[in-house]
């Protein structure tokens, strides 16, 4: 037998994609438009066990049923803006589990009056409050996962190509999601001796609540569509498949970038 031959006789065994075993909490699920949501659906899928939080009493309503639809093992409320709430989901994880494989972590805030106007005219505490929902928040749930991640873990936030590049009224928003991409490979650094892996995923724009609240929403659709060589956009499935590919053993090896899901649309001037 020819050396070559014997390669191709004894191959190594193919891994599949498996979550199976892996604990995950989920933060940022809405409605059933919810990137959030995506991702929960085909991480459960795949068997992972996961924590699923709500925002407050009016959003429970919408929540709940896509919690009881993957069998959300804990099932709390979490606004980060509420002192006590986050590190409270992170206890219950804790006493429940004892360790934890993944975050994700799907949520973003601006006020309205700043979002639609300029950069330059956004407030003070307006700005602030931006960067603690929307970026601040993932370096919190870094802290509290840390110590559950003994055996690696993988954590994951979402961006847009509007921190990259400036896009038309995305406003405030830009430079707070180049924070959060900036602090996603500080994280990945700091991070990867311990073998938890960071990562931000960044979608085209796609039709969710939080989208809803940038003005001239449809013709960013269009516009990004057209511009995409896939000359279509990605969608909440889209994004959940490639997320539970990126929590599993299967990338374990990927850290510390930004990962587009746009149909190509970021590569296109």
């Amino acid at each position: 037998m020819t050396e070559a031959a014997a390669v191709v006789a004894s191959p190594e065994p193919v891994q599949t994609l498996s979550l199976a075993g892996k604990k995950g909490l989920i933060i940022g699920i809405a409605n059933r438009q919810s990137i959030a949501y995506g991702v929960a659906r085909h991480v459960r899928a795949y068997g992972a066990e996961l924590a699923i939080t709500y925002l407050n009493e009016k959003s429970d309503q919408y929540v709940r049923p896509l919690a009881e639809e993957v069998e959300a093992s804990i099932y709390l409320p979490c606004d980060v803006r509420e002192e006590g709430q986050l590190e409270a989901v992170f206890a219950a994880i804790t006493e429940k589990w004892g360790k934890l494989d993944f975050v994700i972590h799907s949520i973003a805030f601006a006020n309205r009056d700043d979002l639609h106007g300029r950069v330059v005219d956004c407030s003070r505490d307006g700005f602030a409050l931006a960067m603690d929902v929307s970026c601040f928040s993932f370096i919190r749930c870094a802290k509290l996962a840390e110590p559950l991640m003994t055996d690696g873990g993988c954590l994951v936030t979402l961006s847009y190509y509007g921190g990259r590049k400036v896009v038309d009224h995305y406003n405030v928003m830009g430079p707070v999601k180049a924070a959060l991409e900036s602090t996603t490979k500080y994280l990945a650094h700091e991070l990867g001796a311990q073998g938890i892996r960071v990562l931000t995923l960044s979608p085209g724009p796609l039709r969710t609540r939080a989208a809803s609240g940038i003005a001239h929403f449809d013709e960013l659709l269009d516009a990004a569509a057209a511009k995409a060589p896939t000359q279509q956009l990605a969608d909440i499935d889209d994004v959940g498949s490639f997320a539970a590919y990126l929590v599993s053993d299967l990338a374990k090896s990927v850290t510390g970038t930004t990962l587009f899901i746009d149909g190509g649309a970021h590569i296109v001037g």
